[in-house]
């Protein structure tokens, strides 16, 4: 008997039954700001021997101003720039890489990092990422921490 209905009402709630049906990949939608690339990016291009830092010498000193409010964190996307899409992201990055290395080998790796790391971890198709090397850290140099003013 229990077979019959079955085969008359279909399986009952419990009994193997999906609800709405398809692919549950597919119901909804999920979208990725503009922030979430940039950290990642900015965590695994600065992860490449050779990059000294992110961002201009400017940006970079008036981060480290900001770095030392109580409560202030730093900021890993320092030099980042990206544009999120539905399915692609473009990036610009701003490095200070050291003296002595060969720039076009570190924008190589970089750009190698923040690729593999931003596709395997949104999922989104990396378009372009351009690289602009605001300056060279000399070995002597020290580097660009002003004093705070607070206390």
């Amino acid at each position: 008997d229990t077979e019959k209905n079955l085969a008359e009402t279909g399986p009952r709630k419990g009994q193997g039954t999906r609800r709405g049906g398809g692919d549950p990949a597919t119901r909804g939608r999920t979208t990725i700001a503009d922030g979430v690339v940039e950290k990642i990016a900015g965590l695994d291009a600065r992860d490449v021997v050779g990059v000294h830092a992110m961002g201009s010498g400017l940006s970079r000193t008036f981060g480290a101003v900001r770095d030392r409010v109580p409560g202030g964190s730093k900021s890993v996307t320092r030099g980042v720039k990206a544009e999120v899409g539905e399915v692609q992201t473009a990036l610009d990055l701003e490095i200070v890489v050291d003296y002595g290395v060969s720039i076009a080998d570190v924008a190589r790796a970089v750009r190698e990092n923040v690729i593999a790391a931003v596709e395997r971890m949104t999922g989104l198709e990396v378009v372009e990422v351009n690289i602009a090397v605001s300056d060279v850290k000399l070995p002597d140099e020290e580097d660009e921490e002003p004093e705070s003013r607070l206390q």
